[in-house]
């Protein structure tokens, strides 16, 4: 982990999680949380796994960051989270590095969440780009994502015995698939948090060509990446699309190449520098924000991506939902003549 000078960054007084989560996030919680029976899986995984026995496992194998342990990494925890103004958790998450050669990190918790990074991690990254991976965590923290994450992988982990009984089995894959879509969606948003955090996209996307590629950076080209990500995502063959759904159907995150191309959609957007002007939804009027108008923004944005892709079922889906919506307006219409109205 190599040390960057310090630089100025906007303190964003009083934002919202709102202002970094992806509209498609905000819908699949949506689609969860109507899900029957999600609660009460929620409230049964919550009591077969003690949170305190989860906390007290990195607590008694891995090192938690203070001022003398990755003090370095400490000190952005609490840069960052004063960039982020978090008001969303009573304190800063606890920050544990542990052993293992493979870069990664996670948020768990339900009621304190606390974030996880690998000491693969913290090798890979310098300081800046560790700034964008502590705001990432911090952005899920904040959102609450940590709940469902920790659901995920409890549900995951019991998958298994579910599946021996018919009719619990089916419900929990169901639950399982609509958690892995959201995770996804998830982390999506909590780029976005990390972007806001270290305010820098060159260092957001050197993450995750790092990631890709193992932080080989000398033998990278940014514009060949993007490239890359766009041959990707605009594959027009129908049997590529399918292959590509059926790759991240179990999969909690999306490919490195896709989350790089997603923020800089988001950059082009003009919604990160109006962000950076003071453009962005307060927590003060979270109280305003419905249920039925984030429904409306996740439809919205995937109809977008749609409309926007190459991609042969995404094309197919956009083509029949329009169909579809026309052969509605036209039956509506006869169903009003008939009656005389």
């Amino acid at each position: 982990m190599t040390t960057q000078p310090t630089r100025s960054r906007t303190i964003l007084r009083d934002i919202s999680s709102r202002a970094w989560e992806h509209p498609a996030d905000r819908g699949a919680l949506v689609a969860l949380r109507r899900l029957k029976g999600f609660d009460s899986v929620l409230k049964a995984v919550s009591g077969l796994f003690n949170e305190r026995a989860v906390r007290l496992v990195f607590l008694g194998s891995a090192v938690r960051a203070d001022e003398r342990q990755f003090a370095t990494l400490h000190r952005l925890l609490g840069e960052v989270g004063e960039t982020l103004d978090a008001p969303g958790l009573p304190k800063l998450p606890e920050l544990y590095v542990v052993a293992n050669p493979v870069p990664n990190a996670h948020t768990l918790g339900m009621n304190e969440p606390f974030i996880v990074l690998t000491s693969g991690l913290v090798d890979l990254l310098d300081e800046d780009e560790l700034r964008f991976v502590v705001g990432h965590e911090l952005g899920h923290a904040i959102s609450g994502h940590a709940v469902y994450q920790t659901l995920l992988q409890r549900l995951i982990q019991l998958s298994g015995l579910f599946s021996t009984i018919p009719v619990g089995g089916l419900g929990v894959r169901a639950i399982v698939a609509a958690l892995h879509e959201w995770s996804r969606k998830s982390e999506l948003s909590a780029d976005r948090a990390g972007l806001l955090a270290t305010q820098d996209p060159a260092t957001a996307f050197r993450v995750h060509m790092k990631l890709a590629s193992g932080g080989r950076l000398d033998d990278l080209d940014t514009p060949a990446f993007f490239a890359q990500g766009r041959e990707y995502l605009e594959a027009g063959d129908l049997r590529d699309s399918v292959l590509k759904l059926l790759l991240i159907e179990n999969q909690t995150h999306p490919f490195a190449v896709v989350r790089a191309a997603e923020l800089r959609r988001w950059i082009d957007s003009g919604e990160y520098t109006a962000m950076l002007g003071g453009g962005y939804p307060r927590r003060g009027d979270d109280d305003t924000a419905t249920v039925s108008a984030a429904a409306r923004e996740a439809a919205r944005s995937y109809s977008e991506t749609f409309q926007h892709s190459q991609d042969a079922v995404g094309k197919l889906v956009h083509d029949l939902a329009g169909y579809l919506g026309s052969a509605k307006i036209w039956l509506d219409g006869a169903v009003r003549r008939t009656r005389g109205e």
